[in-house]
């Protein structure tokens, strides 16, 4: 059926889709197939490529199969953009496993908490987390870990490699039972293939977010729901034929958008990843220079602190062809700028962890929308909703709740039937963001209905930190909120109620919450307050803060 964004399509792009049931391991298959011998990866200057990749996924799905691993078991993993990542989920895949991403810079409560209600009876991790999360394994039904070190698919002579392992934090783990070297397993078992076929319909991943509301929950996320997202991205993005796209790894694979966008996307194209483990300026515009980077998926901090780094005018970065923008908003001037000095387009996107990620991007080749996040892709429904109760559709221009059907949709929250009701009425998934259509098709989120906080490309949830602070002896109440920030786009502050007679300063508030929380979440402004805004039934206004402190600003 035609829709109104339909028009608004870059030249050459259809408005619907003839869809493979393609899962992404077979998908991979075909790249090692017609590309063996080109570059998959690229990590610290050392090259796999997609023989020496596909051998080595086939090892570790039999090394997890002799471990105890069947269909549908969890194997989680919990590390940075290092080769061992995209070969502990292929090769999960490969062994029919589910793949449960965490986040490495969360705590140990947090991880104990995702480990369990996940199910997790495998753990992939890093030698650095290591001792931690062995420590941390009799709280979880995790029975193997698996440890990995950054030095392990390293090519350099010793000399070389040295500074690198110190740098990194190299660890060796002592010998202990249900704890193996990742090295060792992948040497041990056959690169033949497991011959397990996961069906397109089944559980592929669990991708732990904060959802619409509450506590962190596991988004189910199918083969079919990633094998269609893939397939929006090639269609969106044709410009670049297969094996020639060499992509920028630095957005984090544990996440939504650089699993999908990146990871997956690239493997599925036959292209090449140069993955980076910390998004360093440096390093990132240095990767640019040397391997010639064409498409350059980021979030905004990113493309901000490139155009504020010092040295920038001494880097090459002319080789960019093609940027997408997510996760956050993209301030019109940082387009402006980055565009006139690469002359590429960047296209800003949307989406959420549950719709795989992605449900709107602005067209590559056709008319970009500064502060829009472009057009619902290929056989995407949006309307936009009263915010009363969703059930009627609102007109161009006017503001409301953003509601999204298509292939990409979650079925729901994993063992959470009743938060999944609240958020998927009849097929649509009510992602709580207000936005609204222009009279192309384009759509501009305008504020949130929840209250996640966007810093620096990871959602934050006030939730997590209110009740951290909450548990402090010298705290009555207190309230997290997100505040403006030029580099991060928003930042976290903090007001807090002391309890009668206490004294505190911002700097213990901050240093209590460094030990509870990851450190992106804890709060970078405190302010001492006598009272919080409440409700008529005791309800702590959020909303009312954000008010306050936006109306300081204009001051």
């Amino acid at each position: 059926m035609e829709k109104l964004w339909h028009g608004s399509y870059a030249p050459g792009i259809p408005k619907s889709l003839n869809y493979k049931d393609t899962t992404l391991i077979e998908a991979f298959s075909l790249s090692v197939k017609e590309f063996p011998e080109k570059s998959a990866l690229i990590f610290l200057d050392s090259a796999i490529t997609y023989a020496k990749l596909n051998d080595m996924v086939n090892s570790f799905a039999n090394a997890l199969i002799d471990l105890g691993v069947k269909p549908g078991d969890r194997v989680a993993m919990l590390m940075p953009n290092m080769p061992q990542i995209v070969i502990a989920t292929y090769g999960a895949w490969k062994a029919g496993a589910v793949v449960v991403m965490n986040n490495p810079l969360y705590t140990d409560h947090e991880l104990e908490y995702q480990l369990n209600n996940s199910g997790t009876k495998v753990l992939v991790t890093i030698d650095l987390l290591g001792p931690r999360m062995i420590a941390l394994r009799k709280k979880t039904g995790v029975e193997k870990i698996i440890i990995a070190h950054i030095r392990d698919h390293l090519k350099f002579p010793k000399k070389q490699l040295l500074p690198i392992v110190a740098k990194s934090k190299h660890r060796e783990i002592p010998p202990q039972k249900d704890v193996y070297e990742w090295m060792g397993l992948l040497k041990k078992y056959p690169s033949t293939n497991p011959g397990i076929r996961p069906d397109i319909n089944s559980l592929a991943n669990l991708q732990y977010t904060g959802g619409t509301t509450g506590v962190s929950k596991g988004v189910m996320m199918s083969h079919k729901n990633f094998s269609y997202n893939i397939q929006h991205l090639l269609q969106w993005f044709p410009q670049y034929n297969r094996g020639e796209m060499t992509m920028l790894g630095v957005l984090p694979f544990f996440h939504s958008f650089g699993l999908t966008c990146v990871m997956n996307y690239c493997l599925w194209h036959g292209s090449t990843i140069i993955m980076i483990p910390r998004p360093e300026t440096k390093t990132i515009l240095e990767a640019i220079q040397k391997y010639r980077i064409n498409f350059f998926p980021a979030v905004p901090t990113i493309y901000i602190g490139l155009l504020n780094y010092p040295g920038l005018s001494k880097y090459d970065i002319s080789s960019i062809e093609g940027c997408f923008s997510g996760a956050a908003p993209l301030p019109v001037e940082v387009i402006k700028e980055f565009e006139g000095k690469t002359g590429s387009q960047i296209c800003e996107g949307y989406g959420l962890s549950e719709t795989g990620p992605v449900v709107t991007i602005n067209p590559l080749g056709g008319i970009t929308k500064p502060g829009s996040v472009g057009l619902p892709i290929f056989d995407t429904d949006i309307k936009i909703v009263d915010l009363e109760d969703g059930s009627r559709e609102l007109p161009n221009g006017e503001s409301g709740e953003v509601i999204i059907k298509g292939h990409q949709v979650t079925e729901g929250y994993y063992k959470m039937p009743d938060e999944s009701a609240m958020v998927l009425k009849d097929g649509w998934l009510y992602t709580g963001d207000i936005g609204k259509f222009d009279d192309e098709g384009y759509l501009y989120i305008v504020d949130r209905k929840k209250d996640m906080i966007i810093a620096g490309g990871f959602n934050i949830y006030p939730r997590d930190i209110d009740e951290i602070l909450f548990e402090h002896p010298k705290i009555l109440e207190a309230c997290a909120i997100g505040i403006p920030d030029d580099y991060r786009g928003e930042t976290v502050k903090v007001f807090i109620v002391l309890k009668e007679g206490e004294t505190m300063t911002a700097g213990e508030v901050i240093e209590y919450c460094s030990g509870q929380l990851a450190k992106y979440k804890v709060p970078r402004v405190v302010e001492f307050i006598s009272s919080l805004p409440k409700s008529n039934i005791g309800k702590i206004l959020r909303r009312e803060l954000r008010a306050m402190e936006l109306e300081k600003i204009k001051k």
